[in-house]
């Protein structure tokens, strides 16, 4: 009677382990840390993002003085920025503040915390500033270890912004060989995934360096978008609206994840997980 009790007691716990092994699989992710909940791309908000159990996706773009810094926008954001004074930012100017003509110094001098942000209106609001990505990744991991967290994971999105008057093909090797030995020193490359809509820089990651590779696309089918590249990537990370259940069984035949960005609702979470995605990229990894 016992051996048929725990041979039942085996068999009761297969489709719980199952489950837990799906929970285990997704990859939920803070789009620039979460910027519906705190400042885009800052370290508060990473380490919030880190409370609630997520990867860190992230934005990387560099500065006059050759600098890699974590920032969407090439310039000092108009929206959600304050000037070295504390006043806004006129949209019109914004073109002045080009992040690859400031150095990191004159960058640190702009608020990118204290001002509401339209789009976000529950963000938490704090003095900020851009931070450069080395000090970014000391604080994270330093912040998980003190909490006892699991070391983090990171979605890395490499940005093409190309200064006036130089050749893309160059600025593309010496960013990406900025950024790889950043992520080396820091010793992330097994946790970690670059991304990038940019297919110059994909190659190029592909060719000298041994990570996983996202593919970013917002729009085009599978196999046009793929035709693109001269290697099947990791991850295909496509555009939300774009992803339906048929495509997320072609991207798994070809051996590759799939993680749209970026899902705002638990709604089209719960609907794109339901299609089998293996992660999601939101702006509120408090839904997750």
């Amino acid at each position: 009677m016992k051996r048929h009790y725990n041979k039942l007691a085996v068999l009761l716990m297969i489709p719980v382990f199952a489950t837990a092994q799906a929970q285990q699989k997704f990859d939920p992710q803070a789009h620039r840390g979460g910027r519906g909940l705190m400042p885009e791309n800052s370290v508060a908000a990473m380490k919030n993002a880190l409370d609630l159990g997520a990867t860190l996706e992230l934005d990387l773009s560099y500065t006059k003085d050759g600098k890699v810094i974590v920032s969407h926008d090439n310039y000092i954001s108009s929206v959600f920025a304050l000037d070295p004074n504390g006043n806004p930012i006129p949209k019109a100017d914004e073109k002045k503040y080009r992040l690859y003509n400031l150095t990191y110094d004159e960058i640190q001098k702009f608020d990118t915390g204290s001002k509401p942000h339209p789009e976000f209106p529950g963000q938490k609001k704090m003095h900020t500033v851009i931070p450069l990505f080395s000090d970014l990744l000391d604080s994270v991991e330093a912040y998980a270890k003190s909490k006892h967290l699991k070391p983090p994971g990171y979605n890395i999105e490499a940005k093409l912004a190309v200064p006036e008057n130089t050749d893309k093909t160059a600025f593309r090797e010496e960013f990406i060989k900025k950024i790889m030995a950043i992520i080396h020193d820091k010793k992330i490359q097994k946790r970690m995934m670059l991304q990038s809509f940019d297919i110059g820089m994909l190659e190029i990651v592909h060719r000298d360096y041994k990570v996983k590779i996202s593919y970013l696309v917002g729009k085009g089918d599978l196999e046009t978008n793929l035709k693109k590249l001269t290697f099947v990537p990791d991850i295909y990370s496509p555009y939300y609206p774009l992803v339906t259940s048929e495509l997320v069984q072609q991207c798994h035949q070809k051996g590759m994840k799939v993680i749209p960005w970026t899902v705002n609702t638990k709604e089209e979470i719960e609907t794109l997980k339901a299609m089998g995605v293996d992660g999601i990229i939101s702006d509120y990894p408090d839904l997750f």
